[in-house]
């Protein structure tokens, strides 16, 4: 079975510039390799503790996708239970000691796109809000074109740092409080989503932005406790809100999805963020 390299396959954006890996599969005589490859992760496994098999990894290997796992995307039970993307992850992956809840969601991302690309083509078919007029138009999109790997090991300034235990410490403007605060995690984010369903089956106020300060922050001027975090997050200034905020969406590797859209209504042409809908993992 012939199979493209991964510059083909991706562009070169995002995965190592090699051959595809074949992985043998023998079964009654019949012989076949299935291929792998190496997706480029946007942390560069900075952020992972030394015991994480990622640690210090730029890369992960994961498998093409196969007929196998479009019956997980198909799965009913696990869309219900909320873990069909998770248990994608886990699937395609080659070293199985790499958890999906303890990866970092931007080299989750990256990996998502990946096995995207290698069980249904780069090309990728939604609907589209057009900036100028509103209309609403099916656009194609090319994923290898797309997808472009954000670092995030740029200069921060010195208010921000990142630890020797691959936490953010920001120090804030008003306040002059340095907090330290870890990168999300599927674990956390999962944390997060259950909390704002909780809150929302019980009608009560939301309160995402606070709810996330609290699951990710590790420390307040050398306070590790959660109930002072959790009152200093509550009365943390709007203006230092923000700086934190700021300063952690600058320092999180991930994923970026933009392309140049055309509308066919109007001819407005602008740059865009690849709209990630069901027909990402479902195409029709």
């Amino acid at each position: 079975m012939s199979t493209r390299n991964n510059q083909d396959r991706l562009g070169g954006v995002g995965v190592q510039d090699t051959d595809p890996i074949p992985q043998e599969v023998s079964d009654a005589g019949l012989s076949f390799a299935t291929p792998t490859e190496f997706v480029d992760l946007p942390s560069l496994g900075r952020y992972y503790p030394e015991n994480h098999p990622l640690h210090g990894q730029d890369t992960v290997e994961i498998r093409y996708m196969t007929a196998k796992d479009e019956d997980i995307l198909t799965s009913q039970s696990l869309i219900k239970k909320g873990v069909v993307i998770d248990r994608l992850v886990q699937s395609v992956l080659i070293d199985k000691s790499v958890r999906p809840q303890e990866l970092l969601i931007g080299d989750k991302n990256a990996i998502l796109v990946a096995a995207r690309v290698t069980g249904y083509g780069s090309d990728y078919e939604t609907r589209v809000d057009c900036p100028a007029c509103n209309a609403n138009t099916e656009h194609v999109f090319d994923l290898n074109d797309s997808l472009k790997v954000n670092h995030a090991d740029q200069e921060f300034g010195e208010t921000v740092r990142v630890t020797d235990n691959g936490t953010v410490l920001v120090q804030l403007p008003l306040t002059n409080l340095n907090v330290e605060a870890r990168l999300m995690t599927g674990k956390e984010e999962t944390k997060i989503l259950s909390m704002a369903e909780r809150k929302k089956k019980l009608k009560l106020q939301e309160s995402s932005l606070t709810d996330q300060f609290k699951t990710i922050i590790v420390s307040v001027d050398g306070h590790t406790d959660a109930s002072t975090i959790s009152s200093v997050v509550d009365r943390l200034p709007a203006h230092d809100a923000r700086h934190l905020r700021d300063a952690y969406a600058k320092v999180t590797p991930n994923v970026e999805l933009t392309s140049m859209f055309e509308c066919d209504d109007c001819g407005h042409v602008e740059e865009v963020d690849v709209p990630i809908t069901v027909q990402f993992f479902w195409p029709k």
